[in-house]
Formats: C-alpha cells, structure tokens, sequence
C-alpha cells in the first residue's frame, strides 16, 4: 500500500478516479477544500477516517500532509507501448522525457508536473539508481503523477533504441550541444534529462541523436534538473504550439 498527502494531490487523485481505501483526515481540519474532499469521498462510497493530528504527522513522509491522508495501491507504472498509445489517440507527434537516474523526490514530482503542463506523453524512469513514485513525488507534482503515464524500464539505451525504431527523435540535455531554441524540438521527440549530480551519463548520451544546451552567464555552471527540465520543455511546447 502507499499514501497520497495534500489536499491538491488527493483531490485530483479522486478526479482522476485513482482506486482509494480510505481517507484519513485531521479531526480538527473542517474547513475549504478539506470539505470538498470529504464531499467527493462520500460520492465515491470510500471510507473516511477521523484521527487525531498527531496520527498523520508520524504516518506522513512528505511532512506536509495538510491534514490528509489517502490510502491506495501502490502506483501503477506503465508500459513503453502504452505511452506510445497515448500520442496515437490523440493524434500527436511523440513528446517524452526521459529521466536519466533522478534520485531527488521532488525534482522528480515538479518535472512530471511540468510533463502535464506541456501536454507530454509519458515520462520514463529506469528502475535502478533512481527515485520512484512515493507520496513525496505525488505532492510535488501536485496531483499531476494522476495524469502522466510513468514507465520504469529495465534499461535506458535500450529504450532510447526501442524509441528510434518508432521514428523518435532523441534529444539530450548537457552542456556540450547546441543552444536550445536553435534546435529544432519539433515533431516526434523524446527529451533525456540527466542526474542531479553527474548530469546524462556517457553511454546514454552516445545513444542519443543531438544535445541541446542552455547557455548561461552566471558564476553558478548548472542550473536545477527540474528547473532545467521546465525551461527545455516549454521551448518544446511552443514550437510544437507554434508549427500546429
């Protein structure tokens, strides 16, 4: 079993129609979005539990629960073929993000929920050396882990290969490539994010068809892996916008 913390995440996880055990919830929290919850728990026949503060704050991992709790399955991971699915129904070119040992729990919810934002299909993580969908990423994401597919495979080079075939194009981000907004992001394309400390690694990036860079003119070289992410993939999202 796992936790879904916050009120935003636990609201969009019972919009979303996400298989909910119970509720547990704060007996002094009575007011604004709690009500709403408690409102769409009871449409939904699932079971509310009052408890104590106290209760939460030692079951909790986010440390931010917000006087909330729901109780689930554990996440659901996808396949690589299903996230491929999701671009054919909606009639678009592929648009992935490939996360390249992420080990940071919120880097990793705020690039999903960034995945949200700019309409991507799915976002691929190895299942190794990197961080997973925990209750921590959920609320970063800010209930958006409900609606991007999450794939967890056994190999990224691998997959990079599996995604050519597809007719993927696959873009890297590190500091030896091309200034991003002169690249051409369009069309069917997967976009490889690096580790928080040693960036895309060597064997990953050989894989990959071209880099992109962002420059920079501070005294710090490097910026956030989320925020990285955000600034790449909005650049994707308006030449995708744009070429529509």
């Amino acid at each position: 079993m796992a936790n879904i913390e916050g009120r935003n995440p636990i609201i969009e996880a019972l919009k979303s129609d996400r298989a909910i055990d119970k509720l547990m919830i704060s007996n002094t929290s009575k007011e604004g979005s709690i009500n709403k919850i408690i409102g769409m728990a009871k449409e939904k026949n699932i079971v509310i539990q009052y408890v104590d503060k106290h209760k939460l704050d030692e079951i909790s991992t986010s440390h931010s629960h917000q006087g909330v709790i729901a109780v689930v399955s554990d996440y659901k991971y996808y396949e690589l073929e299903d996230l491929l699915e999701v671009a054919r129904e909606r009639g678009e070119d592929p648009f992935f993000i490939i996360l390249d040992e992420i080990t940071d729990p919120h880097n990793l919810g705020t690039i999903i929920r960034t995945a949200d934002a700019v309409g991507a299909h799915g976002v691929i993580i190895p299942k190794r050396r990197s961080v997973h969908i925990t209750s921590v990423v959920a609320k970063a994401s800010a209930g958006a882990v409900e609606y991007v597919p999450v794939c967890k495979v056994t190999n990224i080079t691998n997959t990079i290969k599996q995604l050519k075939k597809e007719g993927l194009w696959i873009a890297a981000a590190d500091m030896d490539g091309g200034v991003f907004y002169e690249q051409n992001l369009t069309g069917p394309l997967a976009l490889v994010i690096g580790s928080e400390g040693f960036g895309v690694s060597r064997l990953v990036k050989q894989n990959c068809d071209f880099v992109v860079k962002m420059p920079m003119i501070g005294n710090v070289s490097s910026l956030n892996a989320s925020v990285a992410g955000g600034i790449l993939l909005y650049e994707i999202f308006r030449q995708r916008m744009k070429k529509d």
